[in-house]
């Protein structure tokens, strides 16, 4: 069932990270109810509900949240949750009559967590944004792309998805420390502030004199000839990261090529011209050829894979790392358990697409409350016949 099993988790709608948290935590086996506006926010990218694979492994319940009896029904269920996840700007929830401390007063117990871009305080955490804001803030954009380059976007890897990891941790821990404690808390997760600490060995880096500020002139952000990536005769691509002494030297044994035709690797000044000598060697043959020469090898190496050759590759087919669900194929959850594995998760509801009986199955709402709820337009599903 999921190392989370028996962990019950209320999660506000929203996009980008919001859902992508509620993901992670249902994933691994908690209980998540999504709780959803009335009507659809026509927020974010706009595809068929199927389709929004954030929201897979939960129940949704849509609630009209401008009803003061809608704010009552939520409270009822923290009474009975273990944490509470938010995603809008500050003070939505207290003007909703669901900030912390109401909540907290209702649950002591209760882990609040919020995911913001700017957080809960500082100039900024009223201002509206997006990851590409975040990480331009936090330094990490600034090292992305390439010499002479302009910054460029590492998708919203770095933004938002990072921020949901850094809230789903941050919860978990003090999910921990309330069994210990018997004490709920805040936890505020801002985006900025999870990419500012994702470059932490970065600015360790800069401060020994080992990273400049000048993009692709550095090991790891494809300065380096030894960590690049390179294109084959077919037109595919392959990445090679050989910065080890070691594995440099197997790296250049297995392709062939002598290392005194290329610089030395500490001469940053040559290394443009060691990628041009690379560069050349590796458009002589195909990219499966270069699969068959390295792959599996300490050559630090692997082709590059698209969305739709990633699932198919052998590492991750042994590793079941992807899983089709409601005929499309998806990342499976994440890390791997050797006791508790979890469940395949279940396809995303459409919006509103549970009814009340169903999303609040085992929460501590009785039947005839639902159908009064339901009755009165509190709660929009229909019933269960």
């Amino acid at each position: 069932m999921g190392p989370l099993h028996g962990i019950r988790i209320i999660e506000m709608d929203g996009i980008g990270p919001g859902p992508f948290c509620g993901m992670l935590l249902a994933d691994l086996g908690a209980t998540v109810l999504r709780i959803e506006r009335r009507q659809p926010s026509g927020m974010g990218i706009q595809r068929p509900a199927r389709f929004n694979l954030p929201r897979r492994g939960r129940k949704s319940l849509a609630l009209d949240l401008k009803d003061p009896r809608a704010t009552e029904v939520i409270l009822e269920l923290v009474e009975g949750a273990d944490g509470l996840l938010e995603p809008y700007r500050p003070q939505v929830m207290e003007r909703l009559g669901l900030g912390p401390q109401v909540c907290l007063q209702r649950n002591p117990r209760l882990v609040y967590g919020r995911m913001t871009g700017w957080g809960q305080t500082g100039p900024l955490a009223h201002a509206a944004g997006h990851d590409l804001n975040y990480i331009a803030l936090s330094g990490a954009l600034h090292a992305y792309g390439r010499k002479g380059q302009p910054p460029t976007p590492p998708t919203n890897i770095a933004g938002d998805y990072v921020g949901a990891l850094y809230l789903a941790l941050g919860m978990l821990a003090a999910l921990l420390e309330a069994r210990r404690s018997g004490k709920g808390q805040v936890v505020d997760a801002a985006m900025a502030d999870c990419a500012a600490h994702l470059m932490t060995s970065y600015y360790g880096l800069l401060a020994a004199g080992v990273w400049t500020h000048e993009r692709g002139t550095n090991i790891a952000d494809t300065g380096a000839f030894f960590y690049e990536t390179y294109q084959c005769s077919d037109g595919r691509w392959i990445s090679v990261a050989a910065v080890e002494e070691k594995f440099y030297e197997e790296l250049l044994e297995r392709i062939g090529i002598d290392r005194s035709v290329l610089p030395p690797q500490g001469d940053r000044a040559r290394w443009e011209e060691g990628k041009q000598r690379l560069a050349e060697h590796f458009r002589t043959r195909s990219s499966a050829q270069w699969c068959a020469l390295l792959e599996g090898s300490d050559a630090c190496f692997a082709p590059v894979l698209n969305l739709n050759e990633a699932p198919e590759h052998p590492h991750f087919k042994a590793r079941k790392a992807f899983v089709e669900i409601d005929g499309l194929v998806q990342p499976a959850p994440q890390p791997q358990f050797s006791r508790t594995p979890p469940a395949v998760p279940t396809p995303p509801p459409a919006d509103g697409g549970h009814n009340a009986e169903e999303a609040l199955a085992g929460w501590n709402l009785p039947r005839e409350r639902i159908a009064g709820l339901r009755a009165s337009g509190v709660i929009t599903q229909g019933s269960s016949d």
